[in-house]
């Protein structure tokens, strides 16, 4: 194996060397809670950005308070933290970076009250998380969780049964991605990113309510779409069928970044290409997470 170096219960050591008990309630039943962040490689100025860190661990903290995990670190000190990480490896590529905060008690029962809160950091090399420029998408026969089960805000790892279970279907199927209804037949998103849906000249996207994750990449689009291209941004309840009869849809997400749907249930997306929105916010928000437009240069944390 290539040295690979994790951060573990407060020091980077080599991921040989780091090891979870079998017995482990993370493992057992899913108490625990994670990130994803990239930082993205700049060529030209040969410098990796760390993008919208500060807000990916925010949320990493409020997951950890809805599952009572109590981690002993700020936001800044979890940002020194993953700076350190990633100059251990050296990295020089577009990098994906998770943080996973969990309960490691090894005692019996799915109890959230046990202490021996643990964090543990990795990151590796990405580049396009589909390989793919647009995307086939069905709707699932799963329903997506709710607040009151599991709360989607909340990044459990425990709640990803749902996306795989999404995604096993409509993979198996042939499609690239599924799409969530919620219990009243509203879209929500996909397995594990946002969707945004352009109808009759406004951006509109599922509301918090409709029990979607507040994306951090969703957030900058909607900014993007706001400031950039002058464009209606609506927040409401979609219907399925309105997805049909869209311009345009797209996901967003930090691993899925902004990536076009040209066809649901079969039906193809407008005229089935790339729409003209979907474009332009992703002119924009590449150039963004590499430090290249100042008016969002602090979203950008420099890793060397």
């Amino acid at each position: 194996m290539k040295e690979s170096y994790v951060f573990y219960q407060g020091k980077i050591l080599d991921e040989r060397d780091v090891s979870i008990s079998v017995r482990c309630k993370a493992f057992n039943y899913g108490l625990a809670c994670f990130e994803g962040i990239r930082a993205y490689w700049d060529e030209e100025t040969n410098q990796l950005y760390g993008f919208r860190m500060r807000e990916h661990y925010e949320r990493l903290l409020q997951s950890c308070k809805t599952l009572n995990i109590k981690l002993p670190y700020t936001v800044d000190e979890l940002i020194d933290i993953t700076i350190e990480l990633i100059k251990k490896h050296g990295f020089k590529t577009t990098t994906y970076i998770r943080p996973i905060a969990y309960k490691g008690s090894n005692k019996l029962g799915p109890t959230l009250i046990d202490d021996d809160d643990r964090l543990l950091i990795y990151c590796m090399p990405l580049g396009s998380y589909t390989g793919k420029d647009e995307l086939r998408v069905a709707v699932t026969s799963w329903q997506r969780i709710n607040d009151n089960m599991l709360p989607p805000r909340t990044k459990a790892t425990a709640a990803y049964l749902n996306s795989a279970l999404a995604s096993l279907e409509v993979v198996s199927r042939g499609y690239d991605e599924a799409i969530f209804l919620t219990q009243n037949g509203h879209v929500c998103e996909g397995p594990g990113e946002n969707l945004f849906m352009v109808r009759k000249g406004k951006l509109v996207t599922p509301p918090p309510s409709d029990n979607i994750l507040e994306g951090i990449t969703r957030e900058t689009v909607m900014l993007l779409a706001e400031e950039e291209l002058g464009m209606k941004v609506v927040e409401r309840s979609i219907t399925r069928t309105e997805l049909y009869a869209a311009e345009e849809v797209f996901f967003s997400g930090t691993a899925m970044e902004v990536t076009p749907v040209v066809e649901v249930d079969d039906r193809a997306v407008g005229d089935g290409k790339t729409g003209q929105v979907c474009k332009k916010i992703k002119d924009l928000f590449f150039p963004i997470t590499r430090g290249k437009n100042p008016k969002y240069a602090h979203f950008c944390t420099p890793i060397y």
